[in-house]
């Protein structure tokens, strides 16, 4: 794949500009294109993301993309009743389940953020993410992928909101690669081809 840089954006094979990590997979152009920067509500579409950034603490992205059906399998559609009545027999289960990511922390973090969120008000957690969706005109479309940041005043302020209701494995930087995926903010680069379509 030929790849040309235009103002931090890189044109694929189909003459489009994108956000250059769009391009680095078939895997990556999909998610890119269709997913990354649209916006999500619901509280199970909502925790399944906050679990996938959890997951993906540490390893690359293509890492969860390549077993996302794995995940939705082994956590039930990632339904936060269905997951909050997981027993210690269902964390052994995940913990030899080679479809996931067979970590013990995050694995119980996901179980016990499903027990938290069980007892909160349908529509609850989707409300409390989006209360911290900053104001777009605020936030000026970056040009390079160094204009994105890693974490912002809002992330911080939504990490802080989140654990104090008990949820885990949730800080400043999960929170804002989770606000970048559900679209609470467009981190598309100005020259993107997707930019503006994903809000």
């Amino acid at each position: 794949m030929t790849a040309v840089t235009v103002g931090g954006a890189v044109a694929g094979p189909d003459g489009g500009l994108r956000c250059p990590w769009g391009l680095a997979t078939e895997e990556y152009v999909a998610y890119h294109d269709e997913e990354w920067g649209r916006p999500v509500h619901g509280d199970d579409a909502l925790y399944e993301r906050l679990c996938l950034e959890a997951f993906q603490s540490g390893l690359s992205w293509l890492t969860i993309l390549r077993r996302r059906e794995g995940f939705r399998t082994a956590f039930d559609g990632f339904k936060i009743a269905s997951v909050a009545a997981f027993t210690d027999a269902d964390a052994e289960r995940l913990l030899a389940d080679p479809g996931i990511i067979r970590n013990r922390a995050k694995i119980a973090a996901t179980l016990a953020n499903a027990r938290t969120l069980a007892d909160w008000q349908a529509g609850e957690l989707d409300a409390l993410i989006w209360s911290y969706a900053p104001d777009p005109a605020t936030r000026p479309a970056p040009r390079t992928i160094s204009d994105v940041p890693a974490v912002t005043p809002e992330s911080v302020a939504l990490s802080k909101a989140l654990k104090k209701r008990g949820i885990r494995f949730v800080g400043p930087t999960t929170a804002y690669a989770l606000m970048q995926a559900c679209g609470l903010v467009d981190d598309h680069l100005a020259e993107c081809v997707v930019r503006g379509g994903a809000s």
